[in-house]
């Protein structure tokens, strides 16, 4: 999980993508980069370490010079979250330049790193992902040009031939120098890509790509529509806008976890509410937590903050319970699930949280969490109650059990570090320390999503074990393990 963002301007852009990306923090917080280029095709490209108000002194700001950039803030799903040669953007000189940013997860990286070096004779210099694709990007645009000239047609034949070549979950932002802004997202739309637009104060018009919908609205920018799956999108420096659809069969099936955990409620993507969703996860898994606790056994309805608020507002008002705020949480620690390594994901969780005594002193208390992946936090954050205070926790999940590794973009890769992997929920409960576990239902979890859309599928691959992409094998999720823990 990644955030990212482009703009094609009519003046400087720099200022507007480091704003865009201070409201894409939380889908990442090891490493930022923002690439900007001139109107001669010169780039200027800054990236760090940690979190985007860490990354940017006033003087980096200045030296990002030009009217078209992109920005990046990294999630490490692979390599190492503490690389700087692996933050983003990735820039490569040929054909014209190329810098480029991505979300999401490449699966087919052993067969792309082979090819690239002995058909496309293309050097890697790190492992991750991202490189691969301006590499194979980079290489189609190469082999698509016929003149000194670069057009939307060509631009569209080379990404089209990246569908061919590259499997997993992309969406991708790309400066081509002298030419434009290219953005374009996998063929079956898994991880999300939303593209506005605004008048420009001399005349003419914005342009902005971006992970959420609330970095439009942020902004000043009407929201245009959603980039399709497999489509590209090309807007070249005069800022005019060029799309075509560049996959044989798309479909889109976006990621279910999007709007459990990663994205911000206030943004709408693929046309579905978060927050709404997020409502209706509450109302449905009101009626599993009805069917599983005997009556009288729970006083009070609490959230986790801050993803499972509206799951657990509309949970306590289904049930008829009092709704209360038991857990103070410290906004300036980053989030617990994004943390990268058990050690430091333990030791935030007590810096993140405070359970407030007089809340649940005595109380019977249902704790609602977005989700269980490892375990760690929860398990935690079940004791911290029961130290202040609690008679009895009742522990539900707006998300069903994560059994199965995540491959497109979250890092869920290894089955032993999933607390529902192997387990039955009983199991589960004792392991986390509770009383009661609720998790929600998989049909429900997916019909809440999904009410009101025309959306027939999501990628449920963590719940489920079903990949929509049809190419992970049992043999790569081994590897991806061995690989994670070597």
């Amino acid at each position: 999980m990644c955030g990212i963002v482009g703009m094609v301007g009519r003046g400087p852009v720099s200022q507007d993508i480091y704003d865009s990306l201070l409201l894409l923090q939380h889908r990442g917080q090891d490493s930022t980069g923002i690439a900007t280029a001139e109107s001669n095709g010169v780039f200027h490209l800054h990236k760090a370490q940690g979190m985007v108000r860490e990354g940017f002194r006033t003087r980096d700001m200045r030296a990002l010079l030009g009217e078209i950039g992109l920005g990046h803030v990294r999630y490490a799903t692979k390599g190492l979250a503490s690389s700087e040669e692996e933050a983003q953007p990735f820039y490569v000189n040929a054909p014209y330049g190329i810098v480029l940013v991505h979300n999401g997860n490449l699966t087919n990286t052993r067969e792309l790193t082979d090819e690239l070096f002995h058909k496309d004779r293309r050097h890697l210099n790190t492992s991750s992902d991202t490189e691969l694709l301006v590499n194979v990007l980079a290489n189609e645009l190469q082999s698509t040009i016929s003149g000194l000239e670069l057009g939307p047609d060509e631009v569209f034949q080379a990404v089209a031939r990246v569908h061919e070549r590259v499997e997993g979950s992309y969406a991708a932002i790309a400066l081509i120098a002298g030419y434009g802004l290219l953005a374009f997202r996998d063929p079956f739309g898994i991880r999300p890509l939303i593209l506005g637009t605004r008048a420009a104060e001399g005349g003419g018009y914005e342009w902005l790509v971006a992970s959420e919908s609330l970095v439009m609205e942020n902004a000043g920018f009407e929201i245009v529509r959603d980039v399709m799956p497999g489509e590209a999108v090309f807007i070249d420096i005069d800022g005019r806008l060029h799309t075509k659809q560049c996959a044989p069969d798309p479909q889109l099936v976006p990621c279910s976890f999007e709007y459990v955990y990663l994205a911000r409620p206030d943004s709408v993507m693929n046309g579905i509410s978060v927050y709404e969703a997020r409502l209706r996860m509450g109302e449905r898994l009101a009626d599993t937590i009805a069917a599983h606790t005997p009556p009288g056994s729970i006083d009070v309805v609490m959230p986790i903050p801050e993803s499972s608020r509206p799951a657990a507002m509309q949970v306590a008002r289904k049930l008829g319970l009092e709704y209360r705020e038991g857990f103070y949480k410290n906004r300036y620690i980053g989030r617990t699930f994004i943390m990268p390594g058990q050690a430091v994901r333990k030791k935030s969780v007590r810096q993140k949280l405070n359970a407030m005594s007089s809340e649940f002193k005595g109380k019977n208390v249902l704790l609602i969490d977005d989700s269980i992946v490892r375990g760690t936090t929860s398990k935690q954050i079940i004791q911290m109650a029961r130290d202040a205070g609690a008679l009895s926790v009742t522990f539900a999940s707006a998300a069903p059990p994560v059994r199965y590794p995540h491959v497109y973009g979250i890092n869920m890769p290894s089955r032993h570090e999933l607390v529902a992997h192997g387990r039955t929920i009983p199991e589960i409960a004792a392991e986390l320390g509770c009383d009661r576990l609720v998790y929600q239902e998989v049909d429900d979890l997916k019909a809440a999503i999904l009410e009101g859309s025309d959306i027939q599928d999501l990628d449920m691959s963590c719940f489920d074990g079903r990949y929509v992409t049809g190419t992970v094998t049992e043999e790569y999720l081994d590897w991806v393990e061995a690989a994670q823990e070597s």
